[in-house]
């Protein structure tokens, strides 16, 4: 279990939202009391943290989190809009194992999430480089697209579109969610960009296009 500890209702919904769409199970705090009272009853596997927070700001938090015996190895990355390279640093000198200037894109949130947990020993978490399905194939890690064997050149958001949906297969993904994962939650373009990029990619796919299901009224996925 991921806990997030952020203020901001907004970006706490949409970032709960997204971690627990692709899998990766969590809970948000608007208070730092209610994320000690949690994890006195469920250590967590990773820890957000924002740094500006009422009543105990993330980098007390993140200290104490060290010094504790029981929570000292938890992974932790700071997400905070402090743009200052002496938070930064603290933070570091205090144990934070990532940090994610704001604004962010959820598909960089989530990849360093799984990232971390990897590197925290967490078998579960795996994700694939390549994929076959049907006539088509993918490697996202070598930026590979073929159809029939014939490479297919696309954009980097309609790369970046056909991965996050091979990576959260038989998971629907409405277009906030695609849009916020791709071009981040601060762009603010309409939902509609995503229907665009999806018919490009379509096109550009043919045949094998009809993979990308279209769930009316909420939005897309790859069965």
């Amino acid at each position: 279990m991921i806990y997030l500890v952020e203020d901001d209702t907004n970006i706490r919904e949409l970032v709960l939202y997204t971690l627990n769409s692709v899998g990766l199970f969590a809970r948000g705090f608007s208070l730092p009391s209610l994320f000690w009272k949690e994890t006195e009853r469920e250590k967590p596997s990773l820890v957000l943290l924002d740094i500006m927070l009422p009543e105990e700001d993330g980098l007390h938090i993140l200290k104490r989190l060290r010094i504790s015996p029981e929570t000292a190895k938890i992974p932790i990355i700071m997400l905070t809009a402090k743009a200052d390279e002496y938070d930064k640093v603290k933070g570091f000198d205090l144990g934070a194992d990532d940090y994610i200037p704001k604004p962010f894109g959820m598909m960089e949130l989530v990849a360093r999430v799984k990232a971390l947990l990897r590197r925290a020993g967490d078998s579960s978490i795996t994700v694939s480089s390549e994929y076959l399905i049907g006539s088509l194939y993918v490697n996202t890690a070598s930026h590979i697209v073929k159809v029939d064997d014939n490479a297919v050149t696309l954009t980097l958001k309609e790369f970046e579109l056909l991965r996050i949906l091979l990576e959260n297969r038989n998971i629907v993904l409405t277009r906030d969610q695609l849009l916020s994962s791709v071009w981040g939650y601060a762009f603010d373009g309409e939902s509609r960009t995503v229907d665009v990029h999806i018919r490009t990619l379509r096109q550009k796919l043919g045949h094998a296009g009809d993979i990308i299901e279209t769930i009316r009224g909420f939005g897309y996925k790859i069965s």
